[in-house]
């Protein structure tokens, strides 16, 4: 059953979980586009769909088409669940269970084993698992706006 629609779901400028959910999700658009371009991406022809992949966003994250469309699904669920504070919350948090799926993963594959279909190097893994914490973070943000940023907004 969905939760009931606040003052907040009427003006996402108030709401700080929605705006968590958008700050996320431009984030994740940005580093999932930053994959495929070749002035931020090394060894651009390297590219693979998984396992195998030589690129390298800014020379240190590994990347794959896989790994770049993971990022930018992340990215647009961002922004289609930002529309009430529930769904934006439920993103925040589904998106940080991901997250940490992957820092799991990480852990468990080796960088070099086929089975690193993502593919994922240690600074990757590690990434993750802040990305979670983030992620977990800007979940408890508040649903309803403050009164002061109410009261100054109204006096803009």
């Amino acid at each position: 059953m969905d939760q009931p629609l606040t003052r907040a779901d009427a003006d996402p400028l108030l709401s700080p979980v929605r705006w968590g959910a958008i700050g996320a999700g431009i984030f994740f658009l940005v580093i999932g586009f930053a994959g495929v371009v070749p002035t931020l991406t090394l060894h651009m022809n390297e590219i693979a769909m998984g396992y195998g992949s030589g690129a390298m966003v800014l020379g240190i994250f590994q990347v794959s088409v896989l790994h770049n469309l993971v990022h930018i699904l992340l990215g647009l669920a961002g922004f289609a669940l930002s529309r009430h504070t529930g769904s934006a919350r439920t993103y925040l948090r589904g998106a940080a269970v991901v997250c940490a799926v992957l820092w799991v993963f990480g852990l468990l594959v080796a960088p070099g084993a086929m089975a690193n279909f993502v593919p994922l190097n240690a600074l990757d893994t590690w990434a993750y698992l802040v990305l979670a914490a983030v992620m977990v973070g800007l979940s408890f943000l508040p649903a309803e706006p403050s009164t002061s940023s109410r009261t100054s907004l109204r006096h803009a």
